[in-house]
Order: C-alpha cells, then structure tokens, then sequence
C-alpha cells in the first residue's frame, strides 16, 4: 500500500478539515502554515482567534470577518475562484470516483469531461487568468504526487493507448502490471487508456486470486476501446471495480492535453494535468525503479529518449533502468533499440537498458538491472 501523506507538522501543509482541527487545538497558532481547498465556513470562531501570521490560504472558502481577521493577522489568502469545472488549489490527488462522477448521465457531465472542455474553450483564447489557473492546478497535483510517494519504490509503465482490450497485448500488459505490484513495486502509468490501464488493471488485480485477472479480461473485453463510447467503455471498468472491491493501488498520470483520451479508472491516485510535458516529465523523474517500454508509437518513442536523457548525463543521479519490450516492434517497426544502446555506450547508463522478446520477460530484466 502507498504510505498516508507527509502530516502537516512536517510539510506545514493543512488540506483537510480534520488536519485544521489538529493543528489548532494543537499549538492555537497557524503561523507559516499553508491551508489547501479546505473549506473554513465552520470555523469562524478559530479563525478570528488564532495567529495566522505569514500563512496563506489557498482556496479555502470562509466567511468575510474571518478573511478579513487573518488578513489582518498577517495572512495571504487566495480566494476560491468561482464557475470553474476544477478546483486550481487541490491538495489531494484525483480518484476514479471523483474523475467519473455523473457518469451514469453519460461521460459528457463528468467533472473529466468538463474540466477538458473548460480547458478547450480557456486555451483557444489566449487568457492569461486561465492559463494562470491550469499552471496552479498542476503545481498543486505535482506537491500532492510528491507527498503521495515518499519512501515509495515507483515503476513507470510505458505503452500505446491503442491497445485493445480482449487482445494478448492487453492481457500481457496487465500480468506484467500485476507481477510488479505483487513485487511491492508502484505502477505508475500514463494513465489513459490501453496498455496503460491493463497495467494499472493488473496492478488492481496484484491481492486476489489468479482468476480475478482472467475474468476481469473477460469483463472488459466486451467493449474493446473508449471509441466510440466513453461512457461505455468506462462503465465496463466500473463494473469490474464493483465486482471486485478493494483492489491493489497504483498511478496513472493522464493529461487533458490529450483529453479526447479518457484517464483509466484502475489507478488508485490519479495526477491529471494540464500541461502535457510537465506530466510525461514528472511520470519519468518519479519512475525512481525504472521504466518499462511496451510496443507504442510517437508518444512512447518520445518516452524512452525523455527517459534516456537525464540517465545519459547523470542529472537525476545514478541512471534508472529501462526495459523496452518486443524486440522485433524496438529493432524493425520503430527501431530506437540500436540508437539508445549507442547513446548508452561507455555511458553508466549502458548497464541499465536491457530489450526483451515479450512482456512476461520484462519483470526478471528489470530486477537484474536493479529496478
């Protein structure tokens, strides 16, 4: 399981209720704490008595005379922004849950849905405020992906988001998901569909039986692809969730950059963005155990050089392992293979890489890289 988030005694950071309470019966002082999203209408009391000097308030509704109070007690507050799809001060990771709800009137109504068209309308004109909102939004999911994975051994999974599901590819993507979560490594993916969400299907599936898998690949295969019904694709994923309760955690960081492809709903801990190289960027630093490649096109060739370039010349540290899947699809088809084994040459990175044949391969490579 993911560790809870840092306790904001140690990051100073309050984004529930619960966490207010603590900390100011605790101490009665909020001094140089930051409140994230947490709504404050209930605590007028607390908040016309406490020391708020050099806090800030980050989205936090309350009422006037308590604004006012820690304003005046030395506090910077930024006021909830109103008739947005989204809220730009977050202080948690999304769920599948929140992503899909109203799913039942069709994908359409779904905070997802609305969040991509509010970003279609707001990026077309060139608005500053609106761009200052999505870079908000996505500096708040990157601190709550960090909070999340402290201590954690993370996994990055790489692959296309056309594979079908009721396809060898699919079902191969998901074992390999599962064999690394029951490895006690964390999936993480890009999030969307296709051998993204097998992986983080097969990372769902990581404490039951073997037969979970089997007859959940046999749920989804009814509707092979999001197109052309989202909201039919994704209630199939719902109703394997339903069936099955309590699944393996894992992360998928999809984006609304490419919002015509849905975020899957087996990842436990969503980092949506809106920026779509802060996202591939921030999947790849975090992949702290290293990256496995399966069969893609431009988006997971773009991957594997994005990955190669801070292992080349050491800038995140020692090099991270990276195992590319399919040798005739990484040789032939999309031939990056020969050119990463010469950037890697004499390189430390050289003894990181490894191309397997198949993707049943790709967990035993990556422990022998040292993943």
């Amino acid at each position: 399981m993911l560790p809870t988030p840092l306790h904001p005694s140690h990051d100073r950071e309050i984004e529930s209720l619960a966490e207010f309470d603590e900390v100011v019966s605790a101490g009665g002082s909020l001094a140089g704490f930051r409140v994230q999203a947490v709504d404050l209408t209930g605590r007028t009391r607390d908040l016309l008595a406490v020391d708020a000097t050099d806090a800030v308030f980050l989205g936090c509704p309350m009422e006037p005379e308590a604004a006012a109070r820690v304003r005046l007690s030395g506090a910077l507050v930024f006021p909830p922004v109103p008739g947005l799809p989204l809220d730009p001060y977050r202080g948690r990771l999304y769920s599948p849950a929140e992503l899909f709800a109203s799913l039942d009137a069709g994908y359409e109504s779904t905070p997802d849905a609305r969040a991509y068209d509010w970003f279609r309308r707001t990026r077309a004109d060139g608005d500053i405020f609106a761009s200052t909102i999505r870079a908000l939004h996505d500096d708040s999911v990157s601190d709550a992906f960090d909070e999340l994975l402290v201590g954690v051994r993370v996994v990055g999974v790489m692959g296309g988001h056309a594979t079908a599901r009721g396809t060898e590819a699919y079902a191969g993507a998901a074992r390999l998901g599962r064999t690394l979560a029951r490895s006690g490594l964390t999936v993480a993916t890009g999030g969307g569909p296709g051998a993204m969400e097998a992986a983080n299907l097969g990372a769902y599936a990581a404490p039951f039986d073997d037969g979970m898998l089997d007859e959940a690949l046999r749920v989804l295969a009814a509707v092979p692809s999001f197109t052309p019904s989202v909201t039919d694709w994704a209630r199939a994923a719902f109703e394997v969730r339903e069936r099955w309760p309590s699944g393996g955690p894992s992360i998928g960081v999809p984006t609304w950059f490419y919002g015509h492809e849905p975020p899957n709903a087996f990842a436990a801990h969503i980092a949506k963005y809106f920026a779509n190289a802060t996202r591939e960027d921030g999947l790849l630093a975090r992949a702290n155990a290293g990256v496995v490649f399966l069969p893609g096109a431009a988006g997971t060739v773009q991957e594997i050089f994005d990955n190669a370039t801070p292992n080349y010349y050491g800038s995140r540290g020692e090099p991270t392992p990276m195992v590319l899947v399919d040798r005739a699809h990484w040789t032939e088809r999309f031939p990056a293979w020969e050119l990463l084994k010469s950037l890697a040459r004499e390189r430390a990175m050289e003894s990181r890489i490894a191309l397997v044949d198949g993707v049943d391969d790709a967990p035993q490579a990556l422990k022998h890289l040292g993943g």
